[in-house]
């Protein structure tokens, strides 16, 4: 007797309907990450909480988000993909829905970790429902091809979109936007995806328990760190509790039975590879996504709107490359030279950054590096999201997209604190070594500026540093055909289109 699939079979056209579903759903957790970022200056005017408070906004859902997701990647893996993208779905957005009403600070941030919870929830799954749609290795090209599009450029078209909203509404509907997604994909995915038998995968509790504490304690420390200091105890604390339980988690699952994040998912070469890539890219794009929003914004005096629009050649060249190096170049190369030539080309990127100035031409100064990033992200994801669900048994393919996410969000966490405390550590150095008394409104306009850059270059290592260690860990040539041998006799990519 047939057992049910989760998605139409083998050339069914709604298998697009369902990339489309699942492309939409993904977008709007990527928009939703930095559309409150636009959102939280017009936000703490209506609610009045003060700067302290502010942090709490991002933090609730960072802690949430970060600290469930390799529960929740083994949760779809468990209980079924369906079931946990419509949960997922739904309950984003009714939290989303509560965080617009909301009425006070504490509503805000209520709602705000309540979405951290169900995004968890979502990611994951969105990525593994990809994975197990599109096994032919045409069709998988060019539905990756348009996946890492939409993960790659969805911070910046949140920019353009939180601007929009924000100036023509109010910073409400940079939560009230998800409810138009979620009921797309909520409509659409409730017809097309059916249930799934059950892959056999357990739940390791004890792991899920010493890995999710670990990843609270490691994202709170770290975003504890870039709002105050790395020498406080809830800093350096909560970072040292966070490192002994992730220790303590990758001694359990080489014990466990039925182990959460299994050995065999991240000790192949490429996966482990590429999610090594995702959390070195979560740490060095903080430095366009934040600091060259504050530059365009407080120094060259651009609006919310111009700022996302700046962006959108970075975004369109991301979606570009993203669909070439997915159908393209992935099967003739494989990730090693995308994943590495993109890291490197992100470097070079940022260090064309470091010219801006205070009164610095956008098409001049800003256009080209931008561009040039867009042109590095679209490869490196294009390699990254599908190398890590590559090979995986059906029953692990939750846990492995879990794994990306969570590389992302560990390598956001970390970027945040380190290139905050860089940027401030810079202007510092350079009032100290500039002013005659009191710095005037000049002298403080250059000493930012000289903290920008000082982010830049340092963004610009950690993407030359990232090639370095993509180069190591990721295997030469294209990735093995599903469902083909991998040793001795490897199977890739083009021999099978030319048998």
């Amino acid at each position: 007797m047939s057992t049910p699939s989760a998605v139409p079979a083998a050339g069914d056209s709604r298998r697009w309907m369902v990339l489309a579903v699942i492309c939409t759903a993904y977008l709007m957790l990527t928009l939703d990450a930095t559309v409150m970022n636009l959102a939280l200056p017009s936000a703490q005017t209506s609610l009045h909480f003060s700067d302290a408070d502010k942090q709490w906004v991002v933090t609730a859902y960072a802690l949430s988000y970060g600290s469930l997701l390799l529960f929740s990647g083994r949760l779809a893996d468990l209980i079924g993909r369906k079931e946990t993208f419509v949960a997922g779905l739904a309950g984003f957005a009714a939290a989303s829905a509560v965080g617009g009403a909301a009425g006070s600070f504490g509503m805000l941030v209520a709602a705000r970790a309540c979405q951290g919870v169900f995004a968890a929830l979502l990611a994951p799954t969105a990525l593994s429902l990809l994975a197990t749609t599109f096994t032919d290795p045409k069709e998988r090209g060019k539905a990756f091809g348009v996946f890492s599009a939409v993960a790659a450029s969805g911070g910046g078209l949140g920019l353009l979109i939180g601007g929009a909203l924000t100036s023509a509404l109010n910073w409400r509907w940079c939560m009230y936007v998800n409810l138009v997604f979620a009921a797309f994909s909520l409509i659409a995915g409730s017809s097309l995806l059916t249930r799934q038998p059950r892959t056999g995968a357990r739940m390791d509790v004890p792991g899920v328990v010493v890995v999710s504490g670990g990843m609270l304690c490691l994202v709170y420390g770290f975003s504890n760190a870039a709002t105050h200091s790395w020498h406080t105890p809830s800093t350096w604390g909560f970072l040292v509790a966070g490192g002994v339980l992730v220790v303590l988690f990758s001694f359990w699952q080489r014990r466990a039975q039925h182990p959460l994040l299994p050995p065999r998912v991240v000790l192949d070469r490429n996966r482990g590879g590429s999610y090594i890539a995702a959390l070195v890219v979560g740490a060095g794009m903080f430095g366009v996504l934040l600091f060259l929003i504050y530059y365009m914004q407080s120094d060259l005096g651009y609006s919310a709107i111009t700022s996302g629009l700046a962006l959108l050649p970075m975004v369109a060249v991301t979606a570009v490359a993203s669909n070439v190096g997915n159908i393209r170049l992935m099967p003739r190369f494989g990730p090693r030279p995308l994943v590495s030539a993109g890291m490197l080309i992100n470097a070079g990127g940022m260090a064309w950054l470091t010219r801006i100035g205070p009164d610095s031409p956008y098409v001049s100064t800003l256009l080209g590096p931008t561009m040039v990033i867009g042109l590095a992200m679209g490869l490196i994801f294009a390699a990254v999201l599908r190398t890590g669900t590559s090979g995986v048994l059906p029953q692990d393919a939750g846990i492995a997209s879990a794994a990306i996410s969570t590389g992302q969000q560990l390598g956001g966490a970390i970027g945040t604190a380190l290139l905050n405390t860089i940027a401030a550590g810079a202007t510092t150095d350079y009032l100290t070594g500039h002013a005659r008394g009191k710095p005037g409104p000049a002298l403080l306009h250059l000493a930012t500026i000289h903290g920008y850059t000082r982010v830049f270059w340092w963004c610009a290592g950690i993407f030359a540093f990232g090639a370095v260690l993509s180069g190591a860990l990721l295997r030469s040539g294209p990735l093995p055909v599903p469902g083909r041998p991998t040793s001795p006799e490897r199977i890739t990519e083009p021999e099978k289109t030319r048998s």
